[in-house]
């Protein structure tokens, strides 16, 4: 390669690099949907002068784009962000250059190392901010995470498609690969596993739920049901939002029972991977109903149909 070569190759790297710098130093807000803005808000009101200024991001992805954490980093705060993409890690390295608080991790995180992993970084127990996407077994890593830890404030995204009281849950599975609607945790089953270690579900943005420790002051609990509503359900721009869920849109119509069935046959190929049932509350609900899977698909059709045309 000549020098020449060799020079413009170095230039352009140089000017990606600066193109980068320029982008992310403009823009408002890291998150997808605002979490970044509710997360200073839970910050101020949860995590008072003195408290730890500690962030954990787990499913990093490039440290930036979609970032729940990066803000944080900029103002100071340290932690660690871990993906397991190579591709995505590198990136992740980038990002996380010029604040030597902060730590990028390569590697898959799992139930089995998430704490192991948390101690190697010194993560305190009661550290300040979770995120965790993981776009596949979320609810068993937190399950571990929360048995050791006592993060101050989680935001953690749900599989916003399938409304309470239905519980999905995907199995621990090492070779996991996300298909589509295939992944994470429903709102029901997240309240479920909040609850079980003392947390509560304070507020839902789309996909997003947020969590605190019940023991805080200040700290407001909602129900599934209530937060998926206000967060994800009621938005007037939902549907423009998430257009891929159409297919799911069904599911806001049927009972639980009969959410569970249309579940299992579009989940039919992922049979043995997961958990699911209709909830405690709604045994019976598809008693006589006369619902079949192939009808809970036509109207789906049909559903998809009249979104097209309006």
């Amino acid at each position: 390669m000549s020098i020449t070569k060799a020079a413009q190759g170095y230039l352009k790297r140089l000017e990606h690099r600066l193109q980068r710098t320029r982008v992310g130093a403009g823009r408002a807000t890291f998150s997808n949907f605002g979490e970044e803005q509710i997360l200073r808000k839970y910050i101020a009101e949860l995590l008072p002068a003195g408290t730890s200024r500690t962030a954990v991001d787990i499913g990093a992805g490039d440290g930036v784009r979609g970032s729940n954490t990066y803000a944080l980093f900029r103002e100071g705060w340290r932690g660690v962000g871990f993906e397991g993409s190579n591709r995505k890690v590198c990136k992740l390295a980038a990002a996380y250059k010029h604040y030597p608080q902060v730590s990028a991790a390569n590697c898959v995180v799992t139930p089995a190392n998430v704490c192991a992993l948390l101690t190697a970084y010194d993560i305190e127990r009661e550290f300040g901010v979770l995120s965790l996407d993981i776009d596949s077994y979320d609810y068993w890593v937190l399950d571990a995470v929360l048995s050791e830890f006592r993060p101050r404030v989680v935001v953690t995204e749900i599989n916003e498609k399938i409304p309470p009281p239905v519980k999905f849950v995907v199995s621990y599975d090492p070779a996991f690969q996300m298909t589509h609607h295939f992944f994470g945790y429903s709102i029901q089953s997240l309240a479920e596993l909040a609850a079980r270690h003392g947390y509560a579900i304070i507020e839902v943005e789309y996909n997003n739920a947020f969590l605190a420790p019940r023991e805080l002051e200040g700290v407001r609990p909602l129900d599934a049901a209530l937060a998926y509503r206000r967060g994800y359900l009621e938005r007037p721009d939902r549907r423009e939002k998430f257009r891929a869920n159409e297919n799911m849109e069904i599911l806001h119509t049927l009972s639980p029972a009969e959410a569970v069935n249309f579940l299992n046959e579009f989940y039919a190929q992922h049979r043995g991977k997961y958990e699911l049932s209709a909830g405690d509350d709604a045994a019976g609900d598809s008693a006589g109903s006369g619902a079949t899977p192939e009808s809970y698909t036509q109207q789906a059709d049909e559903s998809v149909r009249e979104t097209a045309r309006g």
